[in-house]
């Protein structure tokens, strides 16, 4: 499911985009949400409000009020910087100006359907393959994005006032946040990590010796591995290790 932002001041430009998404969605079964934005205005004050954000940003140029780039950057400015930018307007001198907001594509009005929707396959495939590589978790009172290959193991904390306590270690860093390890066990097992305990889950980039029921990380710390998953973990690292070398 992509979340996808329609700003434009003519409700008709609106309605366009959204029917050629629609079109897209039953043709080739990519789930969007859509909401309609009748200013860049009302869309920035949908993000100072803290709602959901969006994974897309379509958005008109030439609008009554803050323009298409001037919303782009009081949303970026809000430092909201995954959302990926698609411009339609019907004046090709904005398009320098719009790199400075990150775009993904600038469009000139009218709107060919075909172009369009061209592009949005593009880009959810771009998204999917960023899916494979990073992660969103919600650490303190803010959202922190963490590469898979940065993170070397997420372990589960004892805590008398947090339920379900979790600690992402990072090279540099360790983050709290919450969650169950077999939830994550399931989401990354197709990414290189492999739950070795009750309680921690390890990245098999950042092993690097195992030692009596431990196995030593990359950040120099020994973990230790579960009774019943040791020849588990070995048989798993094995192989890992082996498709690393082909």
């Amino acid at each position: 499911m992509y979340r996808v932002a329609i700003c434009d001041d003519e409700e008709k430009q609106r309605e366009l985009v959204k029917s050629i998404l629609i079109t897209l969605s039953i043709k080739t079964d990519i789930d969007f949400e859509m909401e309609l934005f009748g200013s860049g205005e009302q869309l920035v004050s949908h993000y100072e409000s803290h709602e959901t954000p969006f994974h897309i940003l379509i958005l008109d140029i030439e609008m009554g009020g803050m323009n298409g780039i001037q919303t782009a950057q009081k949303i970026r400015g809000l430092k909201n910087l995954d959302e990926q930018i698609i411009f339609l307007t019907s004046y090709p001198e904005y398009m320098v100006e719009s790199f400075d907001v990150m775009t993904f594509q600038y469009l000139i009005k009218p709107i060919t359907p075909s172009i369009l929707e061209e592009k949005i396959i593009k880009l959810c495939q771009y998204f999917q393959a960023l899916d494979k590589k990073f992660m969103v978790i919600k650490s303190a009172y803010e959202e922190v994005v963490l590469k898979y290959d940065d993170l070397i193991s997420i372990e589960a904390a004892k805590s008398l006032t947090i339920k379900s306590k979790l600690h992402f270690i990072t090279p540099n860093q360790t983050y709290e946040s919450k969650g169950t390890i077999s939830d994550y066990a399931v989401a990354l097992k197709d990414c290189n990590f492999l739950q070795i305990h009750r309680s921690i889950i390890i990245n098999l980039l950042h092993v690097r010796k195992f030692a009596s029921g431990v196995v030593l990380m990359s950040n120099g710390l020994e973990l230790p591995i579960g009774r019943s998953k040791i020849k588990e973990v070995k048989d798993v690292y094995t192989k890992f290790m082996i498709m690393k070398i082909n």
